[in-house]
This record gives C-alpha cells, structure tokens and sequence, in this order.
C-alpha cells in the first residue's frame, strides 16, 4: 500500500469514528468501540477503536455482541479490512457472517455531472423530506439493480405505515446544522430514489443511495449520487467516499469518478 493510500485510508479512520457521535453514543470496549444510537434512524454498530494497534479476540467481540444484545440493538460490525486485517477472524469465530462491499473514493478532478431535472436537494423544512427518507427502507428490502415488483403503491403505503416515527424530525435538525444532506428524484410527486451525504469537515460519506425498486435502470442512483457529490464540493469537502452494494453498483460509481480505495467489511448473524 502507497503511502498517499495509507493516509487517505487513516482518514477515512478518522471519519468513522467522528461520524456517528453526533446522534449516538460511544461505548469503550477497549479494542472495539460500540455506537449506540440515540433517537431515530438507523441503528449503529461497533467497529475498531481508533488508533488500536493490537488484536482483537473473540472475546471482544463476543462482549460488544452481549452488550448489542442487552440494548435490543443489532449485533453488528463494521471495518475496513486493509487497516484493520486481523478482526475478521476473531467475528468469523464468533458465528457472525461477514460481508464485502468496495470502499470507493472519488477522485479529486472528476468533472462534475449534469444535474438532472427530477433531482434535488432537499431543504429541513421541506414537505416531502418523510417520503423521501421511506425510498431506502423499500430498495434495500429488494437489494440489486434489476427492476423488482414495489412500486408508488407500496411506497404510499409505506410512507403511511412510517408516518410519526420521529426520523423527518432528526434529518431536519441534521440538515438545518449542516451535519447532513439529502437529495432525492421526484416524479408526480413521489420520491423515486433518494440518498444521504453527512460531512465531518473536510470528509463526507455518501450513504443511503436507494431506488424504489419498480423506478430501477433509469440512473436515478446515479443521479442522486451526482447531486450529492455537487452539493459536497459546494460546502468545500474535498473527500468523497462510499462504500458500493456490489461489483454492479460498483461500477455505476465508477462512472461519476469513483475509484477503489479499499474493501469496507460488515458482519452481522447469518439470519440478519
């Protein structure tokens, strides 16, 4: 690994740790820090304390999955595997399954996209903020790219079921603090595809990108990513990064200047 990888790696490190402490609360379980997530929204994980150079056992693991399980909270974990290379065994040993998914960071002077007419940034007060947050829910609950069966009506739907649930609220304060952005694609007044980016000073993460599963191969993905690449750089971020579903997604990513930056792993119970 070059010494300009290592660096943007170490902080990219640094971002995953400053990330999440702004609406959870960090628990020290030494080599391993847990996430506990305070108010709606998804819920966090634990991943590799910051700075820790030394191993990590099954026994750590095992103690931060005990506590997730007395919280009522996902046994999950997250890490990057180039810094941290030695924890997969230890999670693999204690039963969890794990997962990858490409790291990808954008290049410095990758020109900007065309922005696109159904595209948008969404401001904290804007009457569609709700349904644009319930998109995701229904495109990671069919995961891939290919066209699937949920379309506007279960997207109604469940922009009804989701009503109250406090997330609107939370996103507004983000965005009206500047800690997050949201872009999403309308069409007849429903979000077809939306997505998230949560800048920590000069570093952001892109995250959330989903479709609604019936509006698939229409680039809205690509579209939404765009309008959060350009709504980054306006607020003077200058690293991008994501971490792609898949090869697939992958791909997409590549065409707006996204590049392999590593391999970002998650392990949750093979039933999850």
């Amino acid at each position: 690994m070059t010494l300009t990888a290592r660096t943007q790696l170490d902080d990219l490190e640094c971002y995953y740790d400053a990330a999440p402490r702004s609406s959870a609360r960090a628990e020290d379980f030494g080599p391993l820090t847990l996430f506990v997530r305070e108010g709606a929204g998804w819920p966090y994980y634990a991943r590799p304390t910051l700075g820790h150079a030394g191993p990590v056992t099954v026994a750590d693991v095992d103690a931060v999955r005990a506590r997730q399980r007395a919280l009522g909270a996902p046994e999950a974990f997250e890490w990057v595997a180039e810094v941290s290379p030695g924890l997969r065994a230890a999670v693999e040993e204690s039963g969890l399954v794990v997962h990858e998914h490409p790291l990808m960071v954008l290049d410095a002077d990758a020109p900007a996209a065309e922005p696109h007419p159904l595209v948008r940034v969404l401001g904290a007060a804007d009457p569609l903020l709700h349904a644009a947050l319930v998109v995701p829910h229904l495109a990671f609950a069919a995961p891939g790219t290919g066209i699937g069966p949920a379309g506007p009506a279960e997207l109604a739907a469940a922009i009804t079921a989701r009503a109250g649930d406090g997330r609107a609220e939370q996103v507004a304060e983000r965005i009206g603090a500047g800690r997050s952005a949201l872009a999403a694609a309308f069409e007849d007044g429903l979000p077809l595809c939306s997505g998230m980016h949560n800048p920590v000073g000069p570093v952001t993460e892109i995250v959330g990108v989903g479709t609604l599963p019936a509006a698939r191969r229409r680039g809205l993905g690509r579209a939404v990513t765009a309008a959060l690449v350009a709504d980054a750089r306006e607020r003077g971020v200058t690293t991008v990064f994501l971490s792609a579903g898949d090869a697939d997604v992958a791909r997409m990513y590549a065409t707006l200047g996204f590049r392999p930056a590593g391999t970002a792993l998650i392990a949750e119970p093979a039933d999850a």
